[in-house]
């Protein structure tokens, strides 16, 4: 099975370098390159790619305000955040506003194709620096006052959510069936008062 993959990033030589990536690598496809977040708009609907690699800084409209508005036209698409930003503020507004993962652009090439099958299978891939940001975030006390009453397996099961592991993986590692995963899920999303992965992860950390 081809991956198809759509590209947001101004530079144009990273933007070129990663498009070559892609396509030079079996099982995988650059169908879109777009140097802002207006051109992605119009052309990521159009190719429908399996997954978006996505910078922040773009020159017009921001890496964020792209992720929302192309998560209202491809609610389905993972969308993975590659940036040189590494500070908590740009990792939750981006994870906030609809993005599946978050890579740094030091990342090897092999790093990003890893994270981009992981995105496509339905995992939440980050880079290793994120990961621990997140993961910290998420170990500070609650601010919120409103307490949000967690079993302690489900806790366990945010912490995972948090580190980008799928629902299989998740599952291994607790020693219980996908199935079970899906509904312990649903009720973190019930109490949570979310519909996603990562607004569960976001809005517990905040």
């Amino acid at each position: 099975m081809i991956t198809n993959v759509g590209i947001v990033e101004d530079d144009a030589v990273l933007r070129k370098t990663l498009a070559r990536i892609i396509s030079e690598t079996r099982g995988f496809r650059c169908v879109a390159e777009c140097a802002t977040g207006e051109e992605a708009l119009v052309e990521l609907p159009r190719q429908k790619p399996a997954v978006v690699l996505m910078d922040l800084n773009l020159p017009q409209m921001s890496g964020v305000d792209c992720i929302r508005r192309l998560k209202e036209l491809l609610p389905d698409t993972p969308i993975i955040v590659l940036t040189v930003y590494e500070d908590s503020e740009h990792i939750f507004r981006a994870l906030k506003a609809g993005a599946n993962g978050y890579l740094l652009k030091r990342a090897e090439p092999d790093e990003v194709l890893t994270a981009i099958r992981d995105a496509r299978e339905g995992g939440a891939p980050m880079s290793s620096q994120i990961a621990r940001r997140v993961v910290l975030s998420f170990h500070e006390p609650a601010q919120s006052s409103e307490a949000v009453a967690l079993t302690d397996r489900e806790n366990e099961i945010l912490s995972f959510l948090s580190k980008g592991f799928a629902n299989k993986e998740i599952a291994d590692k607790m020693n219980i069936g996908v199935p079970t995963v899906r509904t312990h899920l649903r009720h973190i999303y019930e109490k949570l008062h979310v519909r996603s992965r990562t607004e569960a992860v976001v809005k517990f950390l905040k």
